[in-house]
């Protein structure tokens, strides 16, 4: 997969864990990869949870022999993604009629 820059994608590993998170360099052996977050069940259905607890925020690798699937994140995915890592809330698409 072309990966780009600055985008959010969805990533499944070889252990079966599912990740979310932005690319931010793609290289021969690894992806660099910011604030991933795991997808989890919860009561309310599924929900997005830190994937590594003990790291500060920020960049890290993901070593593509990891990765068993990868592909473009669901737009309601990428909603919540960003409201998990920014505290911004991101508001619906709608369109105007006047």
């Amino acid at each position: 997969m072309n990966y780009v820059v600055d985008e959010i994608y969805s990533f499944k590993l070889n252990s079966g864990e599912e990740l979310v998170a932005k690319v931010v360099n793609v290289d021969s052996n690894t992806i660099t990869i910011s604030d991933p977050v795991s997808i989890a069940p919860t009561q309310q259905g599924m929900g997005l949870v830190p994937s590594m607890f003990t790291s500060e925020h920020g960049n890290v690798q993901l070593n593509t022999n990891s990765v068993a699937l990868s592909g473009n994140t669901a737009e309601s995915v990428k909603t919540k993604y960003i409201q998990a890592t920014t505290g911004l809330t991101v508001p619906d698409k709608k369109v105007i009629m006047g």
